[in-house]
């Protein structure tokens, strides 16, 4: 039997080393939270199409495309050209670009709430001032979210994404809780948690709490948090809700617009006041936006008294601008059907080895975004996620990192467009050659994850 992180680290002396070094200049030797797992993190050199090669030389395919935002794999050659040709030309100015105005009108054309968009550089920022105008326009103070649901890392947003269950009240009336020591009081109390794919509670709570609430924010496909797709009647009844009772709804669409040519909003019908989007508009480079509502965009408008200021030094930046729109417009409504057959295919080959060896797993698969929970019930919100076994998750993931697959530590995949079907099959081959050689491990109940070193 083969402890994987033993293996791990036998298999990575390159990244353990740059670790290191790291460590003496970088909290945890990186510099986002999201790419650190015990014991070190991968240090990845270079990446073409569906794959990339660590410091040591190792292949692998790559299952999470940046989390998400590499729909077009690495070093696409159109975007790669638009990068280099605006590149030579200039990386920033103090001024509009013609860059930015054919991303927004594309933008707009294609996502069906975008009446009016504004860039940002992260989806932290996009949600950030989403909230901000929804507080603005309705002049209210408060935001609904939905508990386990992910909007960056800004403090309002900073609420109940991944709470003690212990501490966070019943499934239907969750509670506010802070997500780190550094969440003020005010954002949780500012805060009403909605629980996911449960009408009547969501109803209920929003009614209670309406005179107070500006927004209601919410992936329509929860995305890092599981890949949990809200139920058709979910969003209808919370978009009649919100409209009743003048609250504005906000898509957070950061990751889900990657499902269909307008977003998840295309494909359930529902179309939100609001939406914030990033990822794959940027073509691998950092690139955020957030649009809706004319009469809610105006508010930005700088000719209008009173306007909402937004700076950013790098907004609309035309690097950023000319990868996103190469990138979108390689984007094709046939491109998306074909992506998420791939996808489609990949869930059903997923569930269909882990019966094979009889492991307990749910495997949520929304277009081309799929997440896996090692648990015997469907995971259907936060609840079932926080249910799930952790420690075979992690072992898990570092034994597929051996097996020359990289996902995210939690579980979570994307494809992308070069990827064919071999490199389906090859992934299929990993993981079943993953689960032969931990069965035994987990059989035996030996714990195989040991303290970092």
């Amino acid at each position: 039997m083969v402890d994987p992180e033993e293996e791990y680290r036998r298999t990575t002396p390159g990244s353990r080393a740059l670790h290191e070094k790291a460590v003496r200049a970088m909290p945890g030797g990186t510099t986002r939270t999201t790419t650190y797992f015990d014991p070190y993190p991968l240090y990845i050199e270079r990446g073409q199409g569906c794959r990339v090669w660590d410091v040591d030389g190792t292949e692998r395919i790559d299952m999470l495309g940046n989390y998400s935002a590499m729909i077009l794999g690495h070093a696409h050659p159109k975007v790669v050209e638009a990068i280099r040709r605006q590149a030579e030309r200039g990386t920033g100015f103090a001024a509009a670009n013609p860059l930015e105005v054919q991303l927004a009108t594309l933008l707009c054309e294609r996502v069906p709430s975008l009446d009016a968009v504004r860039f940002c550089n992260s989806g932290t920022e996009a949600t950030m001032f989403a909230m901000r105008l929804a507080r603005a326009f309705t002049g209210r103070p408060k935001i609904a979210r939905i508990e386990g649901g992910y909007h960056g890392t800004h403090d309002h947003a900073e609420v109940s994404t991944h709470p003690a269950v212990a501490e966070a009240g019943p499934p239907d009336a969750p509670v506010a809780r802070p997500d780190s020591i550094g969440t003020p009081r005010w954002a949780v109390e500012q805060t009403v948690v909605l629980p996911f794919n449960n009408p009547e509670a969501a109803e209920a709570i929003v009614r209670r709490h309406s005179s107070q609430i500006a927004a209601v924010i919410l992936e329509p496909v929860i995305g890092a948090g599981g890949v949990i797709a809200a139920t058709p009647e979910f969003l209808s009844r919370l978009r009649s809700i919100t409209r009743e009772l003048g609250i504005l709804l906000i898509f957070d669409e950061v990751i889900s617009l990657r499902v269909a040519p307008g977003g998840a909003q295309q494909m359930y019908g529902v179309t939100p006041d609001l939406t914030t989007m990033g990822k794959i508009i940027g073509g691998g480079l950092p690139v955020a936006a957030f649009g809706g509502r004319a009469d809610v965009m105006e508010m930005l408008d700088p000719r209008r008294e009173g306007s909402i200021a937004q700076g950013g030094t790098y907004n609309g930046n035309p690097l950023g601008m000319a990868a996103g729109l190469a990138a979108m417009r390689e984007l094709t409504p046939d491109v998306y059907v074909e992506l998420n057959r791939k996808g489609e295919r990949v869930g059903e080959l997923l569930r269909e080895v882990f019966a094979s060896h009889g492991v307990p797993v749910q495997v949520n698969s929304v277009g081309s975004l799929f997440a896996l929970h090692f648990s015997n019930r469907p995971v259907v919100d936060y609840r079932g996620v926080a249910a799930s076994d952790k420690k075979r998750m992690r072992e898990f993931f570092l034994s597929l990192v051996n097996h020359g697959v990289l996902m995210a530590p939690r579980g979570m995949g994307s494809l992308s467009t070069p990827m064919g079907e071999g490199d389906v099959d090859r992934f299929i081959d990993a993981v079943d050659a993953t689960l032969g050689g931990l069965e035994p491990l987990w059989e035996a109940g030996k714990p195989t994850a040991r303290a970092a070193g």
